[in-house]
């Protein structure tokens, strides 16, 4: 099944890459670029369950943050293994070495591998229990939410070894290059814009094929698609794990750009954000969740230097207009007419 906003934003993201490679624009418009695609790429792993499965995720701010926090380990680790200077969190505590559990976060590959894997399985056990146990709708949603937000109280804890509350920064190297060098930030937006464009192709191509039918068939009416034979419970559960692990890629690519994370990656808030950013873009299709996490967060990006107090009653604002006039989301905007949800089945 082939689908012209998907192709045409996989072109975009391949010639930004190249865009990017030959002239550069000003370091922060890279980094810029660079964080959109990481958001964009976690809007989509979200679609993949709620727009095509029917799971609504409050949570998926855990596996982002999964990603991000072994992303940050790997780098204070291999920092450390070149510098020979500990991270200031652990100097605080007292410490004089870093926690065993970080022994071989130095290395990229084992730091890549344990973030895809620790958020496969932290997706698996919670999918497993709510999945067996017919945990659906809202119940989900709220269970969810619990979820990261137990692991937020986690996080800010100083002997979690994780940097506490005050999360972790001062990120030295990045492949023993200096970070924050321009050519390290063009690099990381670059990846971030292949891996957005990766991400999109296999998607497309997932919900395209006899599973991603099933997939549309589990969220119109699982009781059906139960009686006809197939296992619902192994759907759900294979399409939960792997958009987890999309989630914490997300935050794998991050983390390096912004220079920090802490606790407040995982507030219940910024869970509720992504769904925000797919319903706005376009609930069931992959590039209506890419176009509304690039639409809502440059519009975060430029109004938190503007007008940073106004932009929780703006987002509040886009809910509304999305929730009573475009419930599509902006690909409504394509065949568009002027009445409001409520009017829609009047005469």
């Amino acid at each position: 099944m082939r689908d012209p906003l998907v192709a045409g934003l996989v072109g975009l993201c391949l010639v930004a890459a190249v865009g990017l490679l030959v002239a550069p624009p000003a370091p922060y418009l890279v980094n810029a670029l660079g964080q959109l695609a990481a958001f964009a790429i976690l809007a989509v792993s979200l679609d993949l369950v709620w727009g095509y499965l029917g799971i609504l995720s409050l949570g998926h701010g855990l596996f982002f943050a999964i990603g991000g926090y072994v992303c940050a380990m790997h780098l204070l680790a291999h920092g450390a293994a070149v510098t020979g200077v500990l991270p200031d969190f652990v100097q605080f505590m007292g410490w004089k070495s870093l926690p065993a559990y970080w022994t071989g976060l130095d290395h990229a590959a084992y730091a890549f591998v344990l973030a895809l894997a620790l958020a496969g399985l932290v997706a698996f056990v919670f999918g497993l229990a709510s999945f067996r146990s017919r945990v659906n709708g809202v119940y989900f949603s709220i269970i969810s939410q619990a979820l990261v937000y137990v692991a937020m109280l986690l996080m800010y804890r100083n002997d979690t070894g994780l940097g506490g509350n005050n999360g972790m920064t001062g990120f030295p190297l990045l492949f023993g290059w200096p970070m924050g060098a321009p050519g390290v930030v063009t690099g990381l937006a670059v990846a971030a814009l292949l891996t957005l464009a990766a991400v999109l192709a296999g998607a497309r191509r997932l919900v395209g094929s006899a599973v991603g039918r099933r997939m549309l068939a589990c969220r119109d009416d699982e009781t059906r698609l139960r009686t006809l034979g197939y296992s619902t419970t192994r759907l759900k559960l294979g399409i939960w794990c792997l958009s987890a692990m999309i989630a914490a890629l997300a935050g794998i690519l991050y983390v390096p750009q912004v220079g920090i994370i802490n606790p407040r990656v995982l507030a219940p808030d910024l869970s509720i954000e992504i769904a925000v950013w797919v319903a706005i873009g376009g609930l069931g299709r992959l590039g209506g969740a890419v176009i509304g996490a690039i639409l809502v967060n440059g519009l975060k990006f430029w109004l938190s230097a503007a007008m940073p107090e106004a932009w929780p009653f703006i987002l509040s604002g886009l809910v509304l207009v999305v929730v009573l006039v475009l419930p599509n989301g902006l690909l409504d905007l394509v065949g568009w007419r002027p009445r409001p949800t409520w009017l829609r089945g009047a005469r």
